[in-house]
């Protein structure tokens, strides 16, 4: 079947971005002049994506209002003649089809996954994490969707290698190479010590499900941290199901993160083609400063 629906958990309070996410979902902080939820959308946009489910918490609101129209505002750029910001803001509302679902409890990415179930349905559905911004071409999820195509049945993980001392970090695979980027996936553990780690291998946040995994999620009791985990939930429904591990071709930052914010921030910037030129030399001249300093 092919995977027409995409699910972005948008439902946790951002902790890290305090306290400028305190007032304002960190989904919304930009990167450069876009929000960090938007460049997640765009991508499944431009996969062939034809139904966004956003399932988020309370206080997040303005996630879902970013996506739809705003009257006010469109009369008001209307009314000055801004032309290109009009259009700029009327193909975010016009973009896809954006479906809300609220996740009442922060009880793991495992819990605001199966909140999408009833929208879902019996489809397999794509999932993408807003903390990850994938820069590739073609985008991340339309590589693993047509490993999908290709195989025709499957669970799909994004991978990639990620230092050994940061295996902590994340749900870490263990498995054979199988074809081009292309892992079986025998082991699947969530944020393990480096010794017990089964290799360099993450999970980066980009997943290709059966609906198969409702059923596993809801009978599936609280793992680490207390809880429902989905690394848990598909490592489970792997007793039954092949699972695979794609290393997809693109670089990844973890918008989540200060320092990978900052680097997300830098390198759009400097494709960005106003702003680049003007980024780049202001970066030669925060390095000239720098070496003499030193």
């Amino acid at each position: 079947m092919t995977i027409k629906k995409a699910v972005i958990p948008a439902a946790g309070f951002g902790t890290r971005f305090l306290p400028a996410s305190k007032a304002v979902p960190k989904e919304l902080l930009p990167i450069v002049d876009k929000p960090t939820i938007q460049y997640i959308a765009e991508e499944a946009i431009d996969t062939g994506i034809t139904q966004v489910i956003l399932v988020t918490g309370r206080e997040k609101g303005s996630i879902e209002d970013h996506f739809d129209i705003s009257f006010e505002l469109e009369h008001h750029l209307r009314s000055k003649g801004k032309s290109d910001l009009l259009k700029l803001v009327q193909d975010i509302s016009e973009m896809v089809q954006i479906v809300s679902v609220r996740q009442k409890m922060p009880l793991g990415l495992g819990h605001a996954i199966l909140c999408a179930k009833q929208i879902v349905g019996n489809h397999p559905f794509a999932v993408l994490l807003a903390d990850d911004i994938v820069d590739a071409d073609p985008p991340c999820l339309r590589q693993m969707i047509d490993v999908y195509n290709d195989l025709r049945k499957g669970i799909i993980l994004a991978i990639k290698e990620v230092p050994r001392r940061e295996v902590y970090q994340y749900g870490i695979i263990g498995g054979k190479k199988v074809g081009n980027r292309l892992y079986k996936v025998d082991a699947l553990v969530e944020k393990p010590s480096v010794e017990e780690a089964p290799s360099n291998l993450a999970v980066i946040g980009r997943y290709l499900l059966p609906p198969e995994i409702f059923d596993v999620l809801e009978s599936l009791p609280p793992g680490k941290g207390g809880e429902i985990q989905l690394t848990d939930a598909i490592a489970r429904l792997g007793e039954t199901y092949p699972i695979y591990g794609y290393r997809f071709d693109g670089e990844r930052y973890d918008a989540g993160d200060k320092m990978g914010f900052f680097a997300a921030n830098v390198r759009f910037g400097l494709k960005h083609p106003d702003l680049g030129p003007r980024i780049a030399a202001f970066i030669k001249e925060v390095a000239e400063e720098l070496r003499e300093a030193e």
